[in-house]
């Protein structure tokens, strides 16, 4: 009998970045077979194929099953912001990130005539882990100045651009830092996002640590899956400091779940090739498997 925790909504664009292997290729007979795993047709998949390939993403060589895609470099450089927020929640979860009661503020004044700019950075500041303070005005609790400096310059809004930090905020009345956070970030939100994740980890952890042996189709779903949850979960949340959150936080429980979900898969697969984010998720989780193992 299905349920809520048996099944993943897996975007069919998610799927092909996730399949990216070392070399920068997706093989299209990997992708077709685990999107097919996955309820997705194959129509589905090249149509998602054409628009990335429309869009610059990758080039495409062969055809069918035989063919090749590959990422182009803003593709692949893309992967790498991911892995450094989550080494960064790992690292908040094991307490070896202490906040140092700093904020970090960024504001903006792109005019009118440089709309797209103006969306974009916003759009950036918002995913970097910042909330709206007032207009043009950004706060974040973690040190997030060059990842906004990289996204201004790419977008040529750098003289547009003022940076600052303060370790005296106050928004309105309110100026005790957790309740702070409370009032910039949906916080119950982001907690509930991680409560699925859980849902969604321990079926498959149990699968993964059983005594019966799983094909390599389906060691590469359960890791597409739970890429995609932790994606889900993750990408709305600031990673604001232990100390701003309320206690017991969900999401140290569901990091703690994918974390031995992946290290299990790594033992699954036996140190065979793996696609580049699964390695660099592999990687960092293992590391923090690891340590809740000392």
């Amino acid at each position: 009998m299905s349920t809520e925790a048996d099944h993943v909504e897996v975007p069919t664009r998610m799927l092909v970045h996730a399949l990216i292997r070392a070399d920068g290729t997706v093989g299209a007979d990997e992708l077709y077979t685990v999107a097919n795993t996955l309820g997705m047709s194959d129509q589905q998949v090249r149509l998602c194929v054409k628009r990335l390939v429309a869009e610059g993403r990758f080039t495409h060589e062969g055809r069918g099953r035989k063919a090749q895609l590959h990422a182009t470099a803003d593709t692949t450089r893309d992967l790498a912001p991911h892995a450094d927020f989550l080494r960064h929640a790992f690292q908040q979860d094991a307490g070896l990130a202490p906040w140092d009661g700093v904020w970090h503020l960024a504001a903006f004044a792109v005019p009118e005539s440089a709309r797209t700019a103006r969306d974009a950075l916003r759009e950036t500041l918002v995913h970097l882990g910042g909330a709206p303070l007032q207009g043009g005005l950004y706060v974040c609790a973690n040190a997030w100045e060059p990842y906004v400096e990289e996204a201004a310059q790419r977008l040529g809004a750098t003289g547009a651009l003022t940076l600052l930090t303060t370790t005296d905020l106050r928004k309105g009345d309110t100026q005790e830092p957790a309740e702070l956070a409370r009032s910039l970030w949906s916080l119950q939100e982001i907690a509930d996002r991680y409560h699925r994740l859980s849902r969604i980890a321990r079926p498959r952890l149990a699968r993964l640590t059983g005594p019966a042996g799983l094909p390599a189709p389906a060691l590469l779903t359960i890791a597409v899956e739970l890429a995609a949850e932790l994606t889900r979960a993750m990408e709305p949340d600031p990673l604001l400091p232990p100390q701003l959150l309320p206690q017991p936080w969900p999401g140290t429980q569901a990091r703690e779940l994918v974390a031995r979900c992946w290290a299990a898969l790594h033992e699954r697969e036996g140190g065979e090739a793996r696609p580049t984010l699964f390695r660099l998720y592999a990687d960092i989780t293992r590391e923090a498997a690891d340590r809740a193992a000392r």
